[in-house]
């Protein structure tokens, strides 16, 4: 499934960009008082098209998901290592790893107090599928029916392990079905819903959409007919604003919380001011083109070793600030299966230039392209590709730097035209069948050129931790993954940057999390 995202991650990146550039934080929105607590003011730079659950696949419009609608799984807190239940008070995979059989709990009511049912439960799973929205590809080929009025069966053609963790994607929230339908919604590309789920709520999470502007506001009330536990917040305002302007915003108290800060921005904050520093899910990473049609130099393995040992990887670390973490695999330190830090790879120039000796490739020159505008958790690609450059230059291999926009650098990046690329990758959920992607034939293999046959051991290796069932056999296949590509693969995985986010002393509860970045009803007021 991860291979089907449509680039998904990369998308995002640019997306993410250029929501970074736009407006200010001119809203007149009171931030929270000291005392009352009852509103929660929170500055994000917006990427945010849509409130529709079943179209919502940007960082913002997540948050926004999560707190208006519930999942039939979630996780606890921060930890994404194993999925909880939610609107399912149990859940069960089947041995061979294709049917997940969901048990709903009893009393779950949307905001306008009618009952969740098993229907609804269909009808909007179903409608996520086969509306063909962005994050459509999560229930490719799932098969979704109501066993009963409280059972739920979810059957894939193949073994799909990773299901109970894209389940609590905030994308997959549970609409009420009538209230939806009345406004247009269907289980096809007809539905015409959005518009009124872009001013209104069908969910039964803890909030309500009050107000909804996707280039600068977002605002939130508390669900009064919500059945569980009440948000310490009645109110919360979530502003497009630029990370200056946030940093000021929440050192004067114009805000509670500042969601995009760098590590830089993050430095000398006022002790009255709490700062959580957390390396992301991000990871930034080197590709080496395997297409010898775009490269002579780069589809050599030595050439690709003497890389890998030439980076200075604790100097990236200084360039992404406290917080930000080396990247040992593609896989990111919080999910199932990543590799331990001890297995990160360190620098080595002797053996770097005995490799290109062996290569037998002299003086080479190659190009290295990233997007010139674009930053990830404040940090941008500019410094990071300068000293890389300058890494190589001691080795013996001279590199060009070739910063092009967004848009062009994505194109050559997607049709695998970069002789040496440096791009990041976010999960799309947060499971470790999310990065059989950089495998050869597949969606990032092939933006380094890396053809289907071109590693039979690798690829092998990686259809076994696709249909591995068990957290201990899932965690030891795609360490086995992440290992094999780490000895022989075109990719060289640098950093996860720091997530820096910044609250006022008033706020608890707050963690960060690689899916929906917060909850923002699981904060608490002081």
């Amino acid at each position: 499934m991860a291979t089907r995202s449509q680039t998904a991650a990369v998308l995002l990146a640019g997306a993410l960009a250029l929501a970074a550039c736009g407006s200010g934080g001119g809203s007149q929105t009171p931030a929270a008082s000291g005392g009352g607590g009852k509103t929660l003011v929170i500055d994000t730079s917006f990427d945010l098209k849509t409130a529709d659950p079943g179209r919502t696949y940007e960082p913002t419009g997540l948050i926004v998901g999560k707190a208006v609608y519930e999942t039939l799984l979630t996780f606890d807190g921060a930890d994404v290592t194993k999925p909880v239940p939610a609107l399912a008070e149990s859940y069960e995979l089947s041995k061979d790893g294709k049917i997940l059989t969901l048990k709903l709990k009893k009393g779950a009511t949307f905001a306008d107090g009618s009952p969740l049912t098993a229907d609804d439960v269909v009808f909007s799973l179903t409608r996520v599928r086969d509306m063909k929205g962005t994050p459509s590809f999560l229930l490719d080929g799932v098969e979704v029916a109501k066993t009963d009025d409280s059972t739920i069966t979810l059957t894939s053609k193949a073994a799909n392990p990773a299901l109970p963790y894209i389940l609590p994607n905030p994308a997959l929230g549970i609409l009420n079905s009538k209230v939806a339908k009345e406004h247009g919604a269907t289980t096809d590309a007809q539905d015409k819903a959005e518009q009124y789920l872009n001013s209104a709520s069908a969910g039964s999470g803890p909030y309500q959409i009050e107000s909804f502007n996707a280039s600068s506001q977002v605002t939130l009330k508390a669900n009064p007919k919500y059945y569980g536990t009440k948000p310490a917040y009645d109110k919360v305002v979530i502003r497009n604003v630029e990370a200056a302007t946030q940093k000021l915003n929440v050192q004067r108290g114009d805000s509670q919380i500042a969601l995009n800060l760098s590590g830089d921005q993050v430095t000398g904050m006022p002790a009255t001011l709490q700062v959580k520093k957390t390396a992301s899910a991000n990871v930034i990473f080197l590709l080496a083109n395997q297409d010898s049609a775009i490269s002579k130099t780069t589809t050599n393995p030595k050439f690709v070793e003497a890389v890998r040992k030439g980076v200075d990887y604790a100097g990236l670390l200084e360039l992404a600030g406290e917080g930000s973490a080396q990247a040992p695999g593609v896989i990111p330190s919080q999910l199932l299966g990543a590799l331990p830090a001890d297995q990160a790879a360190k620098r080595d120039v002797e053996g770097a230039k005995a490799a290109l000796a062996a290569s037998g490739v002299s003086n080479p020159t190659v190009k290295l392209e990233y997007p010139s505008e674009l930053t990830v958790n404040g940090l941008s690609f500019q410094p990071l590709a300068e000293r890389i450059q300058a890494n190589l230059k001691e080795v013996g291999i001279t590199v060009d730097l070739q910063p092009a926009p967004v848009t062009t650098a994505l194109d050559n990046y997607r049709n695998g035209k970069e002789e040496m690329g440096l791009w990041y990758w976010g999960p799309d959920y947060p499971d470790p069948s999310d990065y059989l992607a950089f495998l050869p034939g597949k969606t990032v293999g092939l933006r380094a050129g890396w053809k289907a046959g071109a590693a039979k051991e690798i690829e092998a290796a990686g259809d076994k931790a696709a249909t591995a069932i068990g957290d201990d056999a899932r965690k030891a296949a795609y360490v086995d993954v992440q290992t094999k590509l780490n000895a022989s693969g075109p990719f060289v995985p640098l950093i996860q940057p720091s997530q820096n986010i910044v609250t006022a002393a008033s706020v608890t509860g707050l963690e960060y999390h690689p899916v929906w970045t917060v909850d923002v009803a699981d904060l608490g007021v002081k």
